[in-house]
């Protein structure tokens, strides 16, 4: 697209090139862009010489949703967490559970807005524990998610990314310093899907992971959607639970969750539940402790078992907590039957926030 009048917040994360085109550093497709012209992600653009974030303080609106919906199972458990997002995506999933946010062109979907503190005020107003960044790809708005993060930490609250984490290094480094916890999700262990039905690679996503794994002190929880003949093979699932196990260690939650038919993906039938019953007992099997599953309803798949004793610890009713028995210290918890130590970051009583869906709105118009 091009001729537009283009305006925005200043982006971070370009630099120009020789034939006058300015080349978006922010992810791996490093689109090169003429004045005028939006990159992949639709929301990135070339304004008079300059890159511009068209949807700086804008929203497609905010919910109140438990923590374990992002889903994170081991951060602050009953918790509630203040949700939104903003409009475009730099991965194109034929899949997209959210496409009619994330391959959004009309900036009118863009129904709310809100500043870093009104966010952050509406946030603990309403007793949340946290701020969520997700319905589409925050690493595309980073800038405005990291005004709103800071604005956050300001209140004590806590950051947390919903991200397919394709995104480039310094970029990188700069958005997750934002973040207090980080659910990414892993299209699939196979580069040709990534390259075929999202239309990215694998060796980025994969880079994000062991990077904050290693690297940061952000608590990670993986989620993997499984499509029915596309990403669910044994083959492919023993890999990707033995290389998580290998590069990311065994306490890393993983979330293997149903597909429903959508967007490009109309013909492919919906995941049963015994296809993540079955992912998840390879991934258990793979070394990996703590496997979740996730849209359908399935008392074993959402509890946290010990991995020293398997006594239920943490009992889950779709987003309901049913029991908690966790000795806690200082955000760290332990079986009380065994000692055995549970990774995550808990308190000494959860929250109970419950499986509520709380929509709400913030700018005045």
């Amino acid at each position: 697209m091009t001729g537009e009048a283009l305006s925005g917040a200043p982006a971070r994360y370009w630099h120009p090139l020789a034939d006058g085109r300015l080349q978006c550093d922010l992810c791996p497709r490093e689109c090169r862009l003429r004045d005028g012209q939006r990159g992949f992600c639709f929301v990135r653009a070339n304004a008079g010489g300059r890159l511009v974030l068209t949807t700086d303080g804008r929203s497609s609106g905010f919910c109140i949703d438990p923590i374990e919906k992002k889903p994170l199972n081991h951060f602050h458990p009953g918790t509630s967490v203040l949700s939104f997002g903003t409009a475009g995506c730099n991965l194109g999933c034929k899949f997209c559970q959210n496409w009619d946010i994330s391959t959004s062109r009309e900036m009118d979907r863009l129904a709310d807005e809100a500043s870093g503190e009104q966010i952050a005020r509406a946030a603990s107003g309403n007793g949340c524990a946290s701020v969520a960044y997700t319905y589409n790809d925050p690493v595309i708005f980073a800038e405005y998610a990291l005004d709103v993060a800071r604005a956050c930490r300001a209140r004590g609250l806590n950051n947390v990314a919903v991200t397919a984490g394709y995104v480039n290094p310094e970029a990188r480094n700069d958005f997750f310093a934002g973040m207090d916890a980080a659910n990414v999700d892993l299209k699939a262990f196979d580069d040709d899907f990534y390259r075929r039905v999202t239309g990215g690679r694998l060796a980025p996503v994969l880079d994000t992971l062991t990077y904050l794994r290693h690297e940061t002190h952000v608590w990670l929880e993986v989620t993997t959607l499984l499509i029915p003949g596309h990403n669910d093979s044994d083959d492919e699932l023993r890999a990707q639970a033995s290389w998580m196990v290998r590069e990311l260690g065994p306490d890393v939650p993983l979330h293997f969750s149903a597909f429903h038919p959508d967007h490009r993906m109309r013909h492919v039938p919906r995941t049963p539940a015994s296809t993540l019953m079955r992912a998840r007992e390879i991934a258990l099997a793979a070394g990996l402790r703590y496997v979740y599953t996730g849209n359908v309803h399935d008392r074993r798949g959402g509890t946290t078992f010990c991995p020293g004793c398997a006594r239920p610890l943490i009992e889950r009713d779709w987003y309901a907590l049913l029991r908690f028995d966790l000795d806690v210290t200082d955000g760290r918890g332990r079986c009380p039957h065994c000692a055995t130590e549970i990774a995550g970051v808990f308190e000494t009583e959860p929250g109970d926030f419950g499986p509520r869906r709380i929509p709400i709105r913030l700018s005045a118009r």
